[in-house]
């Protein structure tokens, strides 16, 4: 089983990788500069081609850096184009890498004003900025963030974050306006950490919203980790990837978007029921079966052989009503599981969903304990979710039973349940970047379990205790805003449960579960239930070439 991985960067990769393409000789920091500048005007054109054949004014706002540097370019080139243009700089007088500095003079020998930020900004004076007056009104406004870009390092003092909040408000009175105002962000809306997706606390502001939707954000060489994490993805609107023609990054340590997963790897060829493996989901009382009865269809679809709920006998006639290729098994408590584990053929459980934290609680360290065969020395394959996450926060002994053949399946109030310290250190404003994410915290969760943690969210991050780390976002193209819907996380439980039965590895069964629960949801699309999912992923398959 593999899916195919796209690699997310760091600023300090990205970095790197520029710094390595300089010293190599094969290209200047100037080239890159005018290599992004001159695809992100690229990008505006493919994004909206109808500015080509319309007039239009462009502000480009930029900082001192090397954002502001790609900045100077895109204001250029959009004024040879024959745009009008302004640029407005924050800290103009401030001391410039030599780079930004030389595509500012080419701005300035063009033509172009370089003129300062106003400090302190209000409502006329971004008017001002804007070029609003009563005469022009009905004219494209194309507005380009270049201030702070993914180098951002520091928190937003007040006057930057003032900036970009008043801006926003301008946006949105604009937008109730009718005036046709587009905002670009040049690697990463202003004040957005690129290594988390966090906003980044503004010095002395009370109001936690200083960063600007942008309609298109275009970076460069690759996806960062901001772009996919946390507020990234609202942020950033489209997003376009402008290639530099540099290096590959080494792949060691990195952390990826996951992909589809190579179409074979999915498929049954020959063999029997067996050959597929024998799923055992655990169910609640009377009346709590639901969950467990979604989690079931799950693993009975994505390919387990056989799939069995176990169930207390008072549920069986319940059960029995709602399933017919799914198995039942009468198991009252710790002692009758045992017996039901005695067989080897049962390679892995699902434990949790609809089960009531005080059977988790019993049922958990059979499940746990349970030695497979003398190739497995650490038990047999386990989902854990909803209530067996409960149940392992309330007991320490419990939790020391973990071990690398488990797949934890926490949301995020189950996070921080399991792991207090973890989750409050998440959740603590972000003042400087790079920010604690939700990949760092994914990271530590599983070194400290040992064992793959899947932390889900639009955002899904999945890690294994060596510090392997993927990211399924459904974002973007990919948005599937209908799996908030109840049950969808018992499918998605069900789906990791079929694959581990059928012998796929931990990390790769949460990652291939995961990509397909966010594809069968955008097939299904609008009015989904968790009912559905399941029902959908044949057809998802078979578009894989299964």
């Amino acid at each position: 089983m593999a899916a195919n991985m796209t690699e997310l960067l760091t600023a300090a990769q990205m970095r790197a990788l520029e710094a390595a393409a300089i010293a190599s000789g094969r290209v200047t920091g100037l080239q890159l500069m005018e290599r992004a500048g001159r695809g992100v005007v690229d990008a505006i054109f493919a994004e909206w081609p109808e500015l080509a054949a319309s007039r239009f004014r462009a502000v480009v706002l930029c900082g001192p850096g090397g954002n502001g540097g790609d900045g100077f370019v895109v204001a250029r080139l959009l004024q040879q184009w024959g745009c009008e243009t302004t640029l407005h700089m924050r800290d103009a007088a401030k001391p410039a890498p030599f780079d930004a500095t030389t595509t500012r003079a080419a701005y300035e020998a063009a033509g172009g004003i370089t003129l300062p930020m106003p400090d302190p900004i209000d409502r006329a004076q971004a008017r001002s900025i804007l070029g609003l007056t009563d005469t022009n009104v009905n004219e494209p406004i194309l507005l380009v963030d270049a201030m702070f870009g993914t180098g951002l390092s520091r928190s937003i003092d007040r006057k930057d974050g003032d900036l970009c909040a008043l801006l926003y408000d301008m946006g949105e009175v604009i937008a109730r306006t009718g005036i046709h105002l587009r905002i670009v962000a040049v690697d990463i809306p202003s004040g957005l950490c690129a290594d988390s997706g966090r906003v980044l606390t503004v010095e002395g502001r009370d109001q936690q919203d200083p960063v600007m939707l942008a309609d298109l954000t275009v970076t460069f060489h690759g996806m960062k980790l901001g772009h996919t994490l946390g507020e990234g993805p609202q942020r950033c609107g489209a997003l376009r990837v402008v290639d530099l023609g540099l290096d590959q990054p080494d792949p060691k340590g990195a952390c990826h978007l996951v992909d589809r997963p190579v179409h074979w790897s999915l498929a049954k060829h020959t063999g029997h029921k067996f050959t597929y493996g024998h799923a055992l989901i655990l169910s609640g009382p009377v009346g709590h079966g639901g969950a467990a009865r979604l989690a079931a269809r799950g693993a009975l679809r994505i390919g387990a052989g056989l799939v069995t709920v176990g169930c207390p006998p008072a549920a069986l006639i319940e059960n029995a009503a709602r399933l017919d290729a799914v198995m039942l098994k009468p198991i009252k408590d710790a002692v009758e599981l045992a017996e039901v584990l005695s067989d080897s053929r049962i390679n892995a459980v699902c434990i949790g969903p609809g089960l009531g934290v005080d059977r988790a609680a019993e049922l958990l360290a059979v499940v746990l304990r349970r030695v497979r065969d003398d190739h497995a020395p650490y038990g047999m394959a386990v989902v854990l979710d909803a209530d067996a996450l409960t149940a392992i926060s309330r007991d320490p002994a419990l939790f020391a039973l973990l071990h690398k053949n488990c797949v934890l399946t926490p949301h995020a109030g189950e996070f921080a349940r399991m792991f207090a310290d973890i989750a409050a250190k998440l959740d603590a404003p972000a003042t400087t970047g790079p920010a604690y994410s939700k990949v760092d915290a994914t990271r530590d969760a599983a070194k400290r379990a040992g064992c793959v943690v899947l932390f889900k969210g639009a955002d899904t991050v999945i890690a294994d205790p060596d510090g392997k780390c993927s990211i399924n976002a459904a974002a973007y193209g990919r948005a599937a805003p209908w799996l908030a819907t109840a049950g969808s996380g018992d499918v998605l439980a069900g789906f990791i449960t079929g694959l581990l039965a059928r012998g796929v590895a931990p990390m790769q069964a949460a990652e291939t579960a995961a990509w397909l629960h966010v594809e069968c949801a955008r097939s299904f699309g609008p009015g989904l239930i968790a009912e559905d999912i399941s029902e959908e992923l044949p057809k998802v398959l078979r578009a894989l070439g299964n």
